[in-house]
C-alpha cells in the first residue's frame, strides 16, 4: 500500500516509545500485585504534524504497510486489530478533552509484534504522549498512562492491567521499576548485573489461546475472590490473600481455580525476594526466582506453550544461564534469559539450530537493555 502523502518533510514533533520487558511479576498486575519491569531499547517512533484541518487524521504504519484515515467526530472501534489501539486513545482523549485537531502521523517500529515485549502499549502511550504534546493537553504521564490502559479495555477487548502502559511511559535509564499495582506506588531500582545480561529468545509463534485465555485467567482469579470474600471481606484482590488463606478454601474452588490462585500469591513474594536480590547484586538468587516463576506459569497458571517450555528447559543445559522464564501473557513470544555476556553468542547459535530441529520454527534472539520511558526524540532520527 501507498504511504499517505503528507505535504511537509519537517514534523512538528517525533516521539520514541518502547517496549518493555518484566524482569518478574507475571499476571500479577491485575491481580494488584507487585511487578518489576522496565522499558527497553526497542521502541515504536511516531512522527506527528498538525495538518490544519478541524477533524481530519492521517496515519500510516509502515510496519503493516497500511493507511488508517478518520474523523475526529466520527471514532468508532475498527475491524483492524491495530487501528483500535490509535483509535481507542483518541476515543479516551476526548473524554477528557476538546482540544484535538486534525493531525498527521507516520508510525515505524522496531519491537518485534508478538514477541510479549508490549508493542500495543509502547503504540498506545505514543499516541497518548504524542498528542498531548502537540495540542498542548497538559496531561500527566500518570494520566497517560491511565488513558491508555483504558483504551486497550474498551476498544481492543484486553482487560490488561497497568503494568505494560506504566513501564513504557515512567520508566528510567538503567533501572527497573518495583510498581505496586494496587496503589500504583513505585520505586526505582538500579539493575546493575554485569558479567550478565539480559536476552531474549522469541519462539515466533503465538497461539490462539493468548488473547481470549488472558481473559479467562482474569475471571478465574475474580471468582476466587468473590468466594474468598464472603468469610474474609477485607479481600479485595488476590494480593490480600496469603497462603494459608487460600488453603481454607481448597475444597470450594476447582483445582484449576486454586492452582491459579497459588500461583499469584507465590509469585507476588518471588517480586519482593528478586528486588532484595538485585539490591544485594544477588544474581543467582534472582535467576533461580526467575526459573520458579517459569514452573509456576508452566504448571499452575497454565499460561506457557512447548516452544517456551522447551527453550526454558535447554537454557538449564548451560551454566552461563543463571535464569529463563517465558515472559509475557504466554502461549508465545519470549524468553527471558540472564546470561554471561561471554556466552551470548554460542548460546544463541546452539539454541537456535536445537530450536529449528525440533520444532522447525526459526528463532529470534536480541539483548534487551533497560532504557528511559516515553520521550521527545530531539535528533530527528529514523
Amino acid at each position: 500500500m501507498k504511504e499517505i502523502e503528507f505535504n511537509s518533510k519537517n514534523w512538528d514533533l517525533i516521539i520514541d516509545s518502547p517496549g518493555r520487558i518484566n524482569i518478574i511479576g507475571e499476571h500479577t498486575d491485575y491481580n494488584n500485585g507487585f511487578v518489576l519491569p522496565t522499558a527497553i531499547d526497542k521502541k515504536i517512533q511516531l512522527k506527528f504534524n498538525k495538518n490544519n484541518s478541524a477533524t481530519t487524521c492521517n496515519i500510516h504504519s509502515r510496519n503493516f504497510n497500511a493507511n488508517l484515515t478518520f474523523e475526529l467526530d466520527n471514532i468508532s472501534v475498527s475491524e483492524n486489530q491495530w487501528e483500535n489501539y490509535v483509535l481507542g486513545v483518541i476515543y479516551e482523549l476526548q473524554q477528557l478533552t476538546n482540544k484535538l485537531k486534525g493531525f498527521d502521523c507516520i508510525i515505524d517500529s522496531d519491537i518485534p509484534v508478538g514477541s510479549g515485549i508490549s508493542s500495543s502499549a509502547a503504540l498506545e502511550c505514543g499516541v497518548a504522549y504524542g498528542l498531548n504534546e502537540l495540542f498542548e493537553l497538559k496531561l500527566t504521564k500518570q494520566e497517560i498512562v491511565a488513558l491508555s490502559q483504558r483504551a486497550e479495555h474498551n476498544y481492543v477487548g484486553t482487560k490488561c492491567g497497568i503494568m505494560d502502559q506504566f513501564s513504557s511511559v515512567m520508566s528510567k535509564l538503567g533501572h527497573v521499576i518495583l510498581l505496586d499495582c494496587k496503589s500504583l506506588d513505585y520505586e526505582y531500582v538500579p539493575i546493575t548485573i554485569a558479567p550478565y545480561r539480559i536476552l531474549l529468545l522469541n519462539t515466533n509463534v503465538s497461539h490462539n489461546l493468548a488473547s481470549s485465555e488472558y481473559n479467562v485467567r482474569r475471571s478465574q482469579c475474580e471468582e476466587a475472590v468473590a468466594i474468598i470474600r464472603e468469610k474474609y471481606n477485607t479481600v479485595s484482590s488476590l494480593r490480600d490473600v496469603s497462603i494459608t488463606i487460600l488453603a481454607e478454601f481448597k475444597n470450594e474452588l476447582s483445582e484449576d481455580v486454586f492452582n491459579r490462585c497459588t500461583y499469584i500469591i507465590e509469585e507476588k513474594e518471588r517480586v519482593l525476594k528478586s528486588v532484595k536480590a538485585l539490591k544485594e547484586s544477588s544474581l543467582h538468587q534472582l535467576g533461580k526466582l526467575m526459573f520458579e516463576t517459569h514452573h509456576g506459569l508452566q504448571h499452575l497458571y497454565d499460561v506457557s506453550c512447548p516452544e517456551l517450555d522447551y527453550l526454558v528447559d535447554f537454557s538449564k543445559c548451560y551454566d552461563s544461564v543463571i535464569g529463563s522464564r517465558m515472559m509475557g501473557g504466554g502461549f508465545g513470544g519470549c524468553t527471558i534469559n540472564l546470561i554471561h555476556e561471554d556466552e551470548v553468542e554460542h548460546f544463541i547459535e546452539e539454541a537456535t539450530n536445537a530450536y529449528y530441529n525440533k520444532f522447525n520454527i526459526k528463532l529470534t534472539a536480541f539483548e534487551a537493555m533497560p532504557s528511559e520511558g516515553t520521550s521527545i526524540n530531539t535528533n530527528n532520527l529514523y
